[in-house]
This record gives structure tokens, C-alpha cells and sequence, in this order.
């Protein structure tokens, strides 16, 4: 059987591999290039400085350094995926093989879909990549870089704890504080969810909190009674309360999770949890759906260098593709830094903050691809 345009199915396969093959190779040259340019811009400059200035053994650097890495190959994909596209497409446009494609029928969308799945499966691994090693590796930076590095001389004042109390690989307790004083032992809008067996049993929500003669206690706060159904009851008010919590607020420190170092699963929990405290959570569900949103970024990408390579026809080398790149992930991020902005502000939904970035280039994208068939 044939299609039409005369090519086979097995042409068809053929089509596929050649595509791909086109992309695959400047996709690996702009992970290793945009790590590089990230890698010698922050991390080597960070590096030296600690060496230099702080007296830090360059094996406690090597290891923030390994930290910090999968955080900025993460950041590449999405660059690379553009940059891959665009080079693949410039370089099939310069060999005639779009048009020979385009005389035998075939359009540039059915050009298109490999690179669609291709980056599908790039855009699925970063938010894999970015859900499982990225919040592991931070964690251990950011203490690295709090404990061995800086000496527990940072600042004493944390915004947003987030807690998990284990016992025996089971849920016990869940710590959630707005803002604490270390120095002080202060705790700000203290929420603790407290679990049997997996489920959530009762919820204890207060002003504050005091470290007092070893021991935490809050005040002025409520206590609610959670049933099977998930119907919240109050059982009744206190005005100090004695939390059972056996770490001191240097151990709390060491133990917090920050929300950017979470993965989005675990965001979305800390955002529902501490919805209940009745808290400004507008910069968290930015940052929840900006964790969704930019590894997306990949496929609109991938479209996008695809569409503007094809539409050159080959008058642009790598240089000048890569500059291309650069120019365009430039302006991605711009668009996303002001509507980021405008969605922590509350000047439009969080979700919308997040998205509009993807969903502007998008059409951009699909501009470029519909205008090669022309």
C-alpha cells in the first residue's frame, strides 16, 4: 500500500529517521554547550570565590558543584530541544531534502512528527528528572552550603517550613510554620496535621509558637477533628498548648524543607495543607505550576526551531542558529519573568502566570510551522 505523494510506509520509516537523526546530534551538542556557558557563568565563579575568599577545601566545592549540576542540565533541555530543532530543519532545508519531501507530497507537519515525539519524551523526562533527582541534589547543596560552607551563619529567619515526623517508615506528623526565628525560637502561623495509619485524624492550627525550658509550645490556636469522609469538625480552642515535638529550633532548621527545593507532588500537598492557615499563597501556586509548565517547554520549543529553521531554507550556519536560540530562550524567559511577576502579585491567576509563556510561543510556533507549507 502507498500514501499518498507515492512514499511508503517503509519511506515513511525511513522519513522518521532521517529526522531524527538530523536533530539528535545538535540536541546533545546544546546540552553540553548550554551547561557549559551555565557552568562557567555561576558555578565555576562560585566555586573559585569559595576557594578564594572563604578558604573552602575543594572537596566540599566538588560536591556542591556535583549538587548543583542535574539543577542546571535541567535548565538546558528546553534550549536544546529549540536549538536541535532549529539546526535539523536548517540543515535538511540546505541539503533540498524538504523541498524533495515537499514535491513528493509530504507536508511539514508529517515532517514535523517525530520531533513532536521526540521532545514529548524529552519534556516527560525533565519533569521526571526534575520531580525525582533535582529536589534530592538541592537539598543537599543548600545544606551543604548553609552547614560546611557557611558555618550555620545564615540568616536566622525562615520562611515557609515544611516538617514530616516518621516513625517506623509511617506518617506521624506534619509540621507546617509560615515563618520561624531560629534565634528567638519563634514560630509564626504554626499548622500541625497529625496521621493514623496514612490518614488524617486531626489538625492543630495556632498563632505562634515558643521554644521554652526545651520544649515547644503554641498558643492561642484551634484544634480540629478530621473524620474518615474528609469533614472537618472543631473540637476546641486553646490558649497554650504544649506541641509534642522533641527538636530544638537549630534541629528544625536542619530538617525544614523549602518549597522551591520540593518536587511538584509535593508542593501541591504543602500548598493544600497550608491553605488552611488562610495565608497569601499566590507565590506558591506560581511556583507549582511553573514546576508543570517549563519542562512542557520542551515540545513548544522543538516546533518553534523547527518551523523558523524550516522557513530559512538554509541561510544560517550553527553559529548563527545557536545566536538564534539564545535570542529566542531570551525572550521566553523574559515573558515568564513578568508574568511570573503579575501572577505573585495576584494580578492574574497563578495557573494563567504560569501557562501564558508557553501558550504566546506556542502560537508563535505554529505560526512559523504552517508558514513552510506555503
Amino acid at each position: 500500500m502507498r500514501i499518498s505523494g507515492g512514499l511508503s510506509p517503509l519511506g515513511l520509516h525511513i522519513l522518521d529517521r532521517l529526522v531524527l537523526k538530523a536533530v539528535a546530534g545538535p540536541f546533545v551538542f546544546g546540552v553540553l554547550i548550554f551547561t557549559l556557558i551555565f557552568v562557567a557563568g555561576d558555578l565555576l565563579f562560585q566555586a573559585a570565590r569559595l576557594i578564594i575568599e572563604q578558604g573552602v577545601s575543594l572537596g566540599v566545592v566538588t560536591r556542591l558543584f556535583l549538587y548543583r549540576l542535574p539543577e542546571v542540565v535541567a535548565m538546558t533541555f528546553p534550549m536544546s530541544s529549540l536549538l536541535s530543532a532549529l539546526l535539523g530543519m536548517t540543515g535538511l532545508a540546505a541539503g533540498s531534502e524538504l523541498i524533495a519531501l515537499k514535491s513528493l507530497g509530504i507536508p511539514f507537519s508529517r515532517v514535523l512528527r517525530p520531533i513532536v515525539v521526540a521532545s514529548l519524551l524529552v519534556s516527560l523526562g525533565t519533569l521526571a528528572f526534575n520531580e525525582t533527582v533535582v529536589p534530592f541534589t538541592s537539598i543537599a547543596a543548600d545544606r551543604l552550603l548553609k552547614y560546611e560552607v557557611m558555618k550555620n551563619q545564615a540568616s536566622a529567619l525562615q520562611e515557609k517550613v515544611f516538617l514530616r515526623d516518621e516513625s517506623g517508615g509511617e506518617l506521624r506528623r506534619v509540621l507546617y510554620v509560615n515563618q520561624m526565628d531560629t534565634r528567638k525560637g519563634i514560630l509564626k502561623d504554626v499548622m500541625v496535621h497529625e496521621f493514623e495509619g496514612g490518614r488524617l485524624v486531626r489538625t492543630s492550627v495556632a498563632q505562634q509558637g515558643v521554644w521554652k525550658d526545651g520544649q515547644w509550645w503554641i498558643e492561642d490556636g484551634r484544634v480540629y477533628d478530621v473524620n474518615s469522609r474528609g469533614d472537618i469538625n472543631l473540637l476546641f480552642r486553646f490558649e497554650r498548648q504544649r506541641l509534642a515535638l522533641n527538636l530544638s529550633p537549630e534541629q528544625i532548621q536542619r530538617s525544614t524543607r523549602r518549597p522551591v527545593d520540593m518536587s511538584a507532588h509535593e508542593l501541591w500537598a504543602y500548598i493544600r495543607q497550608a491553605s488552611m492557615i488562610g495565608s497569601d499563597l499566590s507565590k506558591l501556586w506560581v511556583m507549582f505550576h511553573l514546576k508543570l509548565a517549563v519542562p512542557w517547554a520542551c515540545v513548544i520549543m522543538a516546533v518553534l526551531g523547527a518551523g523558523f529553521g524550516a522557513s530559512r531554507q538554509g541561510r544560517s550556519g550553527s553559529g548563527m542558529g545557536f545566536g538564534i536560540s539564545v535570542v529566542i530562550v531570551f525572550a521566553y524567559y523574559v515573558v515568564m519573568s513578568m508574568c511570573r511577576a503579575l501572577g505573585e502579585a495576584g494580578a492574574i491567576w497563578p495557573s494563567l502566570a504560569a501557562w501564558a509563556p508557553n501558550l504566546v510561543f506556542m502560537i508563535v510556533a505554529v505560526f512559523f510551522a504552517r508558514r513552510v507549507d506555503r
